[in-house]
């Protein structure tokens, strides 16, 4: 078998929408045609569902090295690839960091056999500290386009400052920019909280984080990439402060972008009234209006991605007391279906927002999010719309099962994912 047709299907990519065929070469891994009644090798049928350049996840935690319990490279790009995601950006907050090309080097040999392209993101600092630049050069040679700090916003405003200005200096052979992503986090402000801050912080007795401990930072940088000239992205913005300020920032026309999670655009802080620890995330699900400010914010393209913040713990942990067990949710193979059933937008600007805009901010549009023709990758997703399926966290494909969205009706389901040309899901299940 040496081609495979994807039959009856209706194509959704940035070129605009189109029904036909898709025949993809199993051998060179790509797209060989595109148009009506195509034949190949082995024929799949998918009248009635939509052919799309497979998604891109800036923000995932795949906890290996160091975290193998709660999920490996391989569980977490099974997850992936079972949500449609051909590509992750794997986060550096790893046991040990992912500061050093031994670390950085270990990443990638796991992810040579897993079922999406995993590409590691590089810590700014040593350690995630704040204190010591890492080897960004070194690191950017091993094929590293984001570096980030995730789960510790960097605190020092010239230490930030510099890191932009080493960023800024290095220059990529195929010319794709490097960026520094933030999590914005004014640790001084949040110590101590555990959600938001507001009427159910309250309510619940537990300490809670401001919105203006994210906004602080995004202001900050904001004001850093305009005196640097130097693109910042931002991570899993959650406050309308927040939006409005990238907003009014890429009015300016300044270098910057940002990405939104499906639960800070679904949940709000009212969700934490049981203790449930399923809930707890950092940055802390918010208020009902700044839930509207996300939504809109995608909208009207002041975020320019949705990302998961695929954030695996082990049961244990996630039973502890709220305030005890550590922040994060599952989000992979959700997030398609929560971003259908939650966001009042175009179909196609959905797909923009999961597949070619996140490609672009991490460096890989050469291969994933590219448009569904010959000769291109074949890094697609086939999206059954009209499939309704019940979240359940145990029959997901992570190590964990710490869910947010348990026993939630949701309508859409990634029924194929092809990654090089190679069919890693087929009918909704890993084919290894």
């Amino acid at each position: 078998m040496t081609t495979t047709v994807f039959k009856g299907g209706r194509i959704i990519d940035q070129m605009g929408e189109r029904s036909g065929d898709v025949v993809v070469d199993d051998d060179t891994g790509a797209i060989s045609q595109v148009g009506p009644d195509l034949s190949a090798d082995r024929v799949i049928d998918v009248a009635g569902c939509v052919v799309a350049p497979g998604f891109v996840d800036l923000h995932v935690h795949l906890r290996q090295p160091g975290g193998e319990a709660s999920e490996t490279i391989e569980s977490g790009s099974r997850a992936a690839a079972r949500g449609g995601f051909t590509a992750v950006v794997a986060m550096p907050n790893t046991d040990p960091c992912m500061d050093s090309a031994a670390v950085i080097n270990e990443v990638l040999a796991h992810g040579r056999t897993a079922l999406c392209d995993v590409k590691p993101s590089g810590a700014i600092s040593i350690g995630r500290d704040g204190e010591t630049l890492a080897p960004m050069a070194e690191l950017a040679g091993l094929g590293v386009r984001m570096f980030t700090d995730d789960g510790t916003g960097v605190q020092d405003d010239l230490f930030m400052r510099r890191a932009l200005e080493y960023a800024g200096s290095l220059k990529s052979d195929d010319g794709v920019p490097f960026v520094l992503a933030q999590h914005c986090e004014v640790s001084a402000l949040s110590e101590g909280g555990v959600m938001h801050e507001g009427e159910w912080s309250s309510r619940l007795g537990l300490g809670g984080q401001p919105s203006e401990a994210e906004e602080l930072m995004v202001m900050r940088d904001i004001a850093l990439s305009r005196l640097t000239g130097v693109r910042v992205h931002f991570q899993h913005l959650s406050t309308a402060g927040s939006v409005a300020m990238v907003r009014a920032a890429k009015a300016g026309g300044l270098p910057v972008t940002a990405e939104a999670t499906p639960h800070h655009f679904s949940l709000t802080d009212a969700c934490c009234a049981d203790y449930d620890a399923n809930y707890k995330v950092h940055p802390p699900l918010r208020t009902a209006s700044d839930v509207a400010a996300i939504k809109v914010g995608l909208a009207d393209g002041t975020i320019d991605a949705i990302a998961t913040d695929h954030a695996p713990h082990t049961p244990d942990s996630k039973e502890r007391p709220f305030d005890q067990a550590p922040p994060g949710m599952l989000g992979l193979e959700t997030a398609l279906a929560v971003a259908l059933d939650e966001l009042d937008m175009p179909l196609t600007d959905v797909l923009a927002a999961l597949s070619w805009q996140p490609a672009a901010i991490a460096g890989l549009a050469h291969r994933h999010g590219r448009p569904v023709e010959d000769g291109n990758p074949a890094n697609l997703t086939v999206i059954d719309l009209d499939h309704s399926w019940e979240v359940s966290g145990v029959s997901m494909a992570s190590r964990s099962s710490n869910t947010p969205f348990e026993g939630r009706q949701l309508r859409g389901r990634v029924r194929h994912t092809v990654l090089d040309g190679e069919l890693v899901v087929e009918d909704g299940e890993a084919t290894r």
